[in-house]
């Protein structure tokens, strides 16, 4: 059986998040709350937005360059933001750079890349690695699969032509996302492996929505008032999933699969904080990969916030927390 537990703990909040929830511009900021989701979408831009952000936040955020760019889908056309690290800069010319494919959260309908800009350049930076976010359309417009046939077809460019002239070896191209886009992830892992399609190197998994949460303790006890309103995943998981698409298919709730299900994934890095809703079934799906064989490195935050990837500029523990999953994703990416 694996030695990770399959619940997760908290301990105390970090007083900078305590902070960042009770004063200031993210003390009124919610994910799943009362209010319309669009007004949530605005909302978050006007606080997380990288164009938002105060001089000293954006410093502590500086890479190398950024790219805006798009790929056509049979979906549509969307964009994509490359940030390149200064850290990767000398392995880019001699083809042998990483890259990681990005789906930002937000229950698959709420945000965009300007709200996640910080927390990627400080990832780009840590790991060395470029980062491709994808701009995917959201829910409840589009639903499920679209968001995922985007995603693979992202991953495909990377790892075809396009990576190739911007120096990034095919092999060493990674999948990752937060809440949501950790959901989208690891069903993508599952969907390739299905497809007999070139998987990605790493899936990187932060406070990943592994499957809906609500008979788990942590869904319980940190069930409001902490950024992500757990009662709010209901509406979320509503406007992800078409009519007629059982909530237990396995590309829409990995971690309800059996572990007998689990086997022949890209390596796991899973990323889970103490006081999110999602704790319990995150830890949960980290246990169950590695019990099917899988290699997977598991960190826990027990004092941390879900969203925490994008609260760095409000909260150093936040930011350390971002820093690290940027330095395992390189460790795995290039083998270190």
């Amino acid at each position: 059986m694996s030695p990770i537990p399959y619940v997760g703990s908290r301990t105390i909040l970090a007083p900078s998040v305590k902070a960042l929830l009770s004063t200031g511009p993210t003390s009124k900021l919610h994910l799943g709350g009362v209010e319309a989701y669009t007004e949530e979408r605005r909302h978050h831009t006007e606080v997380l937005g990288w164009h938002n952000l105060s001089d000293d936040a954006q410093a502590k955020a500086t890479i190398d360059a950024v790219e805006f760019t798009a790929v056509r889908t049979k979906h549509g056309t969307i964009p994509i933001r490359v940030f390149y690290a200064e850290s990767g800069k000398k392995k880019k010319p001699k083809g042998e750079a990483g890259a990681i494919v990005y789906m930002h959260g937000g229950g698959y309908t709420v945000g965009c890349i300007d709200d996640f800009e910080h927390g990627l350049r400080v990832l780009a930076e840590a790991s060395g690695c470029q980062v491709y976010a994808v701009e995917y359309h959201l829910a409840p417009e589009y639903r499920y699969p679209t968001q995922l046939d985007e995603y693979s077809a992202v991953v495909d460019w990377v790892q075809g032509p396009e990576g190739k002239k911007r120096g990034v070896h095919p092999d060493r191209v990674a999948g990752g996302g937060d809440s949501a886009g950790g959901n989208m992830t690891a069903a993508l892992a599952l969907s390739r492996r299905d497809n007999g399609l070139k998987n990605m190197a790493v899936q990187l998994l932060v406070y990943p929505e592994a499957r809906l949460p609500f008979d788990t303790k942590a869904c319980s006890e940190n069930n409001t008032g902490l950024y992500l309103e757990a009662n709010g995943i209901f509406s979320f998981a509503d406007h992800y999933l078409p009519r007629g698409v059982s909530p237990a298919t396995p590309y829409v709730s990995p971690g309800m699969q059996p572990v007998t299900s689990l086997s022949g994934l890209p390596p796991a890095l899973v990323f889970t904080a103490g006081f999110d809703p999602l704790r319990d079934v995150g830890v949960e799906y980290a246990s169950k990969l590695e019990d099917a064989g899988n290699e997977v490195y598991w960190l826990h935050h027990p004092n941390l916030i879900h969203g925490f990837l994008q609260f760095g500029p409000w909260s150093d523990e936040c930011l350390t927390a971002t820093k690290g999953m940027g330095i395992a994703l390189g460790k795995a990416l290039y083998a270190e």
